[in-house]
C-alpha cells in the first residue's frame, strides 16, 4: 500500500512540475522582464501567413521526475538484487519517458507572419496561436520589439 501512495504522489509531482515548466509564447503575453519597458513600434502588412509547431520544453525536471516514477515502479518488482535491478531499469526507463512527455506536453501550435514593414524590409515572425486573434494575408498590422523579442499584433 505504501509504494502505491508513493506512485501516485510521484506521478502528481511530475504532472505539477510538468505544467510548471510551460511558457506562453502568444503575441499578448509578456515576460517581467519585458513589463513597463519601451517598446519600438513598427507598421507592415502581412504577406503570408504558415502554420507551425513550437517545440516543447526540454528540461532536467521532465527527466527527473520520470526517473523518480520510473525508479519507485521497478523497485517494487521482484525482490532483493532483482528489485535494485529493476529499480535502476525503471528508473533509466521513467527518465527517458518523463523527457518525452514534458516535450510532448509543452508543445504549441504556431504560427509564421511573414510582414512587408513600411520601410520596405520584409520579415517573418513565429509565435504561439491565440484564439482571439486571427490574421489574415493583406492585413495591416504592428510589430513590436523590446530586448530582441518580437511580436506582431493588430
Amino acid at each position: 500500500m505504501r509504494k502505491s501512495t508513493l506512485l501516485i504522489a510521484s506521478f502528481t509531482a511530475m504532472a505539477l512540475a510538468l505544467g510548471g515548466c510551460a511558457s506562453s509564447l502568444t503575441g499578448d503575453t509578456y515576460s517581467r522582464d519585458e513589463a513597463r519597458t519601451v517598446q519600438t513600434v513598427r507598421m507592415g502588412t502581412i504577406e503570408s501567413l504558415r502554420p507551425v509547431k513550437i517545440e516543447g520544453t526540454k528540461t532536467p525536471i521532465g527527466a527527473g521526475a520520470g526517473a523518480v516514477v520510473g525508479g519507485v515502479a521497478g523497485s517494487g518488482v521482484g525482490g532483493g538484487r532483482g528489485s535494485a535491478v529493476a529499480a535502476v531499469v525503471g528508473a533509466v526507463a521513467g527518465g527517458l519517458l518523463g523527457a518525452a512527455a514534458e516535450e510532448g506536453l509543452t508543445r504549441t501550435q504556431g504560427v509564421e507572419i511573414t510582414v512587408r514593414e513600411d520601410d520596405g524590409t520584409m520579415r517573418a515572425y513565429v509565435q504561439e496561436v491565440e484564439e482571439n486573434q486571427i490574421f489574415r494575408v493583406g492585413e495591416r498590422v504592428r510589430i513590436l520589439s523590446v530586448n530582441g523579442t518580437s511580436r506582431v499584433s493588430h
